[in-house]
This record gives C-alpha cells, sequence and structure tokens, in this order.
C-alpha cells in the first residue's frame, strides 16, 4: 500500500464513478481498476462493492477511506514544511482558541514572540468539540486550547488549569444583593445557556441536576460574548467562565460566585501527536507549559 494507490482510492470514493475518477487522475480507467484491485489484494480486503450499480464502500472501504483522508493530509503537510524549510519561506503558526484564554495567551506571546518575531500567528475560534476535532484532524490548526476533553489516541490532550464558573445577573437584578449565590437560587430565572456540543453546557446542567433544579431555558448560544449580551439587555441569566468575565471584556453585568456545587471546568492543551510539529510549535507548547507551572 502506497501513496498512490491510496489517493487512486480516495478520488474513486470522492468521484463515485471509475471514468471520472480516472480522468480527473489523467490515467486509463483499466490502470486504475487494476490499481484498486492490487490494493485489495494486498490488504486482503473487499473495499468497493461491485454488486449494485451505483458504486459504494464496503464498511473496510469506508474505514480505509477515512484514515487513508488523514494520512494524505500529513503527507502533504510534511511535504509542504520540508519546501518550506529549504526555501525560507514565512513561518505561520495556527492556534484554536476558547473565548476565556485570552486571559493568558497574549502574555505567552509576548514571550514566544522574543525568539521567533518572523512567525505570523492565526488565531482562531474552536469553541465546540466539533470544531476542536475537526480542525486538529484537518491539519487547519498546530494546536487548541480547549475545555473540551478529546478521546482520540493520536490526540494528546493535556489539563493546563481550572477555573470556575460564575453567574452574570442583568444589571439591577434582585439576586445582585447576594454575597454568594447557589444554584437553587436560579431556579425559575430565564436562563441562557450554550448550545448542545458544548463543554458548558454540560458542566452547567450537571450541576442543576445535582441541585435538583430544573433551568427554565430561554436562549441557546454558541459564544459567551452572546450571552453577555442578553444579560446585559435584561433577557436572563447565564453562567460562563470566571476568567472570561474577569480578563476579556468590561460589563455592567453583575458577577456572582456559586457555592456548594464546585462547578468549575478543566482547560486542555491539545495537539496531534502523530503529526510532525516544527520546532516554533514545540516551542509554544512548552511556553504554555512553563506558564501554568510556574502559576500554581
Amino acid at each position: 500500500m502506497d501513496i498512490r494507490q491510496l489517493t487512486y482510492f480516495i478520488t474513486i470514493a470522492d468521484e463515485k464513478n471509475y471514468t471520472r475518477a480516472a480522468n480527473n487522475l489523467h490515467i486509463s480507467q483499466p490502470s486504475l481498476s487494476a490499481s484498486v484491485k492490487k490494493l485489495e489484494e494486498e490488504l486482503g480486503l473487499i473495499l468497493i462493492d461491485r454488486s449494485e450499480r451505483e458504486l459504494r464502500l464496503t464498511r473496510e472501504g469506508q474505514t480505509l477511506y477515512q484514515e487513508a483522508q488523514k494520512l494524505l493530509h500529513h503527507y502533504e503537510h510534511v511535504s509542504c514544511e520540508m519546501d518550506r524549510l529549504k526555501q525560507q519561506g514565512p513561518l505561520e503558526l495556527a492556534i484554536g482558541l476558547i473565548e476565556s484564554s485570552m486571559f493568558f495567551i497574549p502574555d505567552v506571546l509576548t514571550q514566544f514572540k522574543q525568539s521567533h518575531e518572523n512567525v505570523r500567528i492565526s488565531l482562531i475560534e474552536t469553541l465546540s468539540l466539533d470544531d476542536v476535532e475537526k480542525a486538529l484532524n484537518n491539519f487547519e490548526i498546530h494546536l487548541a486550547i480547549t475545555n473540551q476533553y478529546i478521546h482520540q489516541e493520536a490526540i494528546e490532550t493535556i489539563p493546563i488549569y481550572e477555573e470556575n464558573l460564575v453567574a452574570l445577573l442583568p444589571p439591577g437584578h434582585a439576586l445582585g444583593q447576594r454575597d454568594m449565590l447557589n444554584m437553587q437560587d436560579l431556579e425559575g430565572e430565564n436562563f441562557i445557556v450554550c448550545k448542545e456540543g458544548f463543554q458548558t453546557r454540560q458542566d452547567t446542567l450537571n450541576a442543576f441536576s445535582k441541585a435538583s433544579v430544573k433551568p427554565n431555558i430561554q436562549y441557546e448560544i454558541e459564544r459567551f460574548e452572546t450571552g453577555c449580551r442578553l444579560v446585559e439587555d435584561g433577557l436572563g441569566i447565564t453562567i460562563v467562565p470566571e476568567n472570561y468575565v474577569s480578563y476579556a471584556r468590561q460589563t455592567d453585568c453583575t458577577i456572582k460566585r456559586i457555592s456548594g456545587t464546585g462547578i468549575s471546568r478543566i482547560v486542555y492543551l491539545a495537539y496531534d501527536k502523530n503529526r510532525y510539529q516544527p520546532p516554533i510549535v514545540v516551542h509554544l507548547i512548552e511556553l504554555i507549559k512553563k506558564f501554568f507551572a510556574s502559576s500554581q
């Protein structure tokens, strides 16, 4: 099994037609068919169901297709990186971020830039688990700061810090007079929560469940910024990371800690441990680890 065979196989799967695939690959159809047949013989598996008029992959073929895409992404990335090293072109680094991570990222990047001033850095919001997994698997980012634990063998997921979740109340809300809240205080209040697929949603709903309280969910959001705007306009209460409201933005809302639930979240550093990582990425990972090791 080699890169050429995998490229042929992926093209057939994408086109669902031997003729179109052969045209795209600029080879003859018989050569393409023979190459795929040889691949099946080498693997000892049937990859394409030939009993139907429409070309379909077998279950084994679907597995190979998914893994072969990752292999080709990796192959292309390493090839491009080798070309870049030969040409000494501009260096680039892409980081996936959650909103609350901005309380430390500027400090780390300032230190990073002292050694790598010519590196161009892209900061990309990757908020849901699906966002993070796709961005890492498709090599759209080199690493991610995320509150999602990624259950993939190829992804290294390292806890770097834990942060409290706090309640955000509209200006002048009656609960703002309390020194501290508990989940029972939020019963019946119009509530704003992250949509499905976001870990903060699960952490919040778990806290409600432990307190035997059913939240009155009125709005579902993707970004904390949206939730804060809704709270400022008096449309409800939400729960956000303390670091987000403390460092990310000024707000007229009232911030209250929540007692009795231990409501918090863990933030992770995640990257593909099987992917070739340029030295600049390795250095940034070490700086992030060092930042939190020194702050503990």
